[in-house]
């Protein structure tokens, strides 16, 4: 095969390689005409791209891509369409949708509003929708209404895992309630869990001046750093940097 290309490095030839393996397998799972694995093996890089944009990325994936795209480079635009769509169809998807956006850029209030008056009919205990309000109410730092919509969804399996749950004990604390705070806390404090929640409750720790306790906390992370994999430490790289910090300051 890669006599057909004697002018590329040898790596070229390997990716190529690769390529075919995979149009190949996909053609056959598919039961695609045998026509394209011919055309796959005797024209390996042009027949691989030509199968990939004709059999496996369908128009409506290279338009949410394009749409993702768009919504980087220019994200005003992208609210200017998802609004059109609201005013065009007022569905519940819709809504959501551009509140989401809303939220992305800032307009925490116009985010909120729309939220809110979704929370109806089927739509009343929406999950992904009381995430978001309590994200936007945690921005706004209205912490009451934090706590109020963290125990509606409280009991769900996902919570104790998310920014949800420690935006929650960060608003108990906020509100008043330093016991309930700290026992939210404890409940995400396993060995090589989430480093953020783990910071936060030392940070919590801190401002109730418990020192030491805290620089336990901070030791644990750092402590456990070298044992996570490359992937988790990326993941991890922003708390593991700040937990860092406040052990210098210690």
């Amino acid at each position: 095969m890669f006599h057909l290309f004697p002018f590329l490095p040898g790596y070229f030839y390997y990716i190529t390689l690769g390529l075919q393996a995979i149009c190949v397998f996909h053609c056959i799972r598919r039961g695609t005409q045998q026509k394209w694995i011919w055309v796959i093996v005797f024209l390996p890089l042009v027949g691989c791209i030509a199968y990939f944009f004709s059999e496996i990325v369908t128009g409506r994936d290279l338009g949410n891509l394009q749409s993702g795209l768009a919504g980087l480079v220019n994200p005003a635009g992208r609210i200017s369409r998802l609004e059109n769509n609201l005013q065009f169809s007022n569905t519940f998807n819709n809504r959501i949708m551009l509140a989401d956006a809303y939220l992305a850029k800032g307009r925490i209030d116009e985010a909120i509003e729309l939220y809110t008056s979704s929370l109806t009919g089927a739509f009343t205990e929406n999950e992904h929708v009381i995430i978001q309000l309590i994200a936007a109410y945690s921005i706004k730092q209205q912490y009451a209404e934090v706590v109020t919509f963290a125990r509606k969804v409280y009991k769900r399996p996902q919570f104790f895992r998310s920014d949800a749950h420690v935006r929650y004990a960060l608003a108990l604390e906020y509100t008043g309630d330093h016991e309930g705070a700290e026992q939210e806390f404890r409940k995400m404090k396993a060995k090589f869990s989430d480093f953020g929640a783990r910071h936060q409750y030392g940070m919590f720790l801190l401002r109730a001046g418990r020192t030491e306790d805290a620089r336990l906390i901070f030791e644990e992370i750092i402590t456990e750093t070298p044992h996570l994999s490359s992937r988790e430490r990326r993941d991890s790289r922003t708390w593991i940097t700040k937990t860092r910090e406040e052990l210098k300051k210690i």
